[in-house]
């Protein structure tokens, strides 16, 4: 004896919904670049203001000692290295954070004076300041009313 099953289209097209998310989301997880060569890529978000450059990360989980910052020839680096934690007699079903390994590099668009270069550790978020060197700093001119010769 057969069984007759009522088609139902609202269900094809959840269905295809699901199929082409999936879809989308395994070509962005393959997009990521930094994760098929061994190391984690680092999310920044550089600011420009007047005197300054201010850099934000995310780096929960690291003592302040487990970071290192780097500037050298106009060139931040921030890189360090999250450990994994073991798991006795227990199995992955998903695991989703980065670990390993890390480098961000970035060239900042003018001179920055090193010496004055701060940074913050407060709850996971590593705040750098970069101060722009003096000579890198835009210079108001003042206009001088010359003298008339009568």
């Amino acid at each position: 004896m057969s069984t007759i099953i009522r088609w139902n289209p609202v269900r094809e097209m959840a269905a295809m919904q699901n199929a082409m998310d999936r879809l989308f989301e395994d070509a962005w997880r393959g997009a990521r670049p930094a994760a098929t060569a061994g190391t984690n890529p680092l999310a920044l978000d550089v600011y420009e203001g007047d005197t300054a450059y201010t850099v934000y990360t995310a780096l929960p989980g690291l003592a302040p000692e487990d970071i290192t910052v780097n500037f050298h020839d106009g060139v931040l680096t921030i890189s360090g290295e999250i450990e994994r934690e073991a798991q006795d007699n227990a199995r992955g079903l998903l695991l989703e954070r980065a670990y390993g390994k890390f480098s961000r590099s970035v060239r900042l668009g003018q001179e920055v004076d090193g010496d004055k270069v701060e940074a913050e550790y407060d709850n996971g978020v590593l705040k750098l300041t970069l101060p722009k060197a003096e000579k890198a700093l835009p210079k108001q001119i003042p206009v001088r009313v010359s003298a008339s010769k009568n």
